[in-house]
Order: structure tokens, then sequence, then C-alpha cells
């Protein structure tokens, strides 16, 4: 994997995008934001299409 997910958390607007999109590895905490519970749960293109779907862009990769 090129990098493990990360999300900003202050700009999270918990619409549950990414957890629809990649359930094994993101979910809502319990303060209704999203987080990543497993990096490894999904291939790279999985999560790259929930980066894809944030719409406030708070997914990103960090290098590893």
């Amino acid at each position: 994997m090129a990098g493990k997910p990360i999300i900003d958390q202050d700009e999270c607007i918990s619409c549950g995008a990414c957890v629809d999109s990649c359930p094994d590895v993101f979910r809502l905490n319990d303060d209704n934001i999203a987080e990543v519970f497993n990096a490894a749960g999904a291939s790279e293109e999985e999560i790259q299409d929930a980066i894809d779907s944030c719409p406030v862009s708070c997914i990103s990769l960090e290098e590893e």
C-alpha cells in the first residue's frame, strides 16, 4: 500500500461516505466522526474510492 489512510477529524462532517464505501477500514466513532480502525481492511483501490467519495476531502494517505 502506498500509505496509511488518515482522517482530519476536525474537518469531518459525519456524512458516512467513507464508511459506506469501505466499512472494513472506516467507522464512525462515539462522537459520530469518521475514524480509521483497520488500515489493512481493504485494497488500495477501495481505500482510494473512499477518499474520492469524501465531500470535504478530509481523508488522505500518510506515507509509511
